[in-house]
């Protein structure tokens, strides 16, 4: 089956899904999307308001900045996959609860298999705690890790940048990083 085709059946399963208690709440699921063949992802958290409403990733407020990073980088977005490691909104865009996160593993894990990018971006605490689980965000930030051939690059989500300028200057020279190696 083409990569096409998964990514199909599998963003099906994950609008069907009643794993954890968050199907209850939502407006409409936000399994990511991007091109299949993409050489980059990038994670974030969960969906918020502007997502829960219509069903597409980082179309928010974080979105844009984060769409004015791409740009800024030369980074066309239909190039590459967008996910989060929870499909669905947790209410009030609280955190995600551990029960929330270990029922959306299944999803992600298989968004990168099917697509199997070369390069992962992590967007915030809450996808580096859950997808590489080691270490702490604030050290490894603006560098790219190699775990089991494939490199990942850590920075900050862009929530934050959008509360905090000081996380938004790092958030503009971490993508400046992130372009010197894709």
């Amino acid at each position: 089956m083409r990569k096409e085709k998964k990514l199909q059946k599998l963003n099906q399963e994950i609008r069907n899904c009643k794993k954890c208690p968050l199907w209850k709440t939502r407006n409409k699921v936000v399994p990511g999307e991007g091109a299949e063949g993409a050489k980059i992802m990038f994670i974030g958290e969960a969906p918020g308001r502007e997502e829960d409403k219509i069903g597409r990733p980082f179309c928010g407020r974080a979105g844009k900045l984060l769409g004015k990073l791409l740009r800024k980088n030369r980074i066309k977005r239909e190039k590459v996959f967008i996910t989060s490691v929870v499909k669905c909104r947790p209410p009030k865009n609280r955190k995600p609860k551990p029960a929330e996160l270990k029922s959306c593993r299944e999803w992600w894990g298989k968004q990168i298999e099917i697509i199997n990018p070369s390069k992962i971006v992590i967007l915030g605490k809450t996808a580096f705690d859950e997808v590489i689980g080691l270490g702490e965000l604030k050290d490894v930030r603006g560098s790219w890790l190699k775990i089991k051939n494939r490199f990942y690059f850590p920075t900050y989500h862009p929530a934050a940048g959008i509360r905090f300028p000081k996380i938004k200057k790092i958030l503009e020279k971490d993508f400046k990083k992130l372009v010197q190696k894709i």
